[in-house]
């Protein structure tokens, strides 16, 4: 599967973001660097640091 994978807000959101998209290709999936032709999207957020929240809706 073609996976798009965005992530937003801190520094532990990238964090995660990157062991997440490593769980993933070690599963056999694929990390798109755009959404076209992805099968999923992956958007990993905060929704406790106010400028956070704002990037998001934004």
């Amino acid at each position: 599967m073609k996976i798009y994978f965005v992530s937003m807000g801190c520094a532990k959101n990238t964090a995660d973001s990157e062991h997440l998209t490593a769980q993933l290709e070690s599963l056999g999936h694929t990390i798109t660097d755009t959404p076209d032709g992805a099968d999923a999207a992956i958007i990993n957020t905060c929704g406790f640091i106010q400028d956070a929240v704002k990037e998001n809706i934004d």
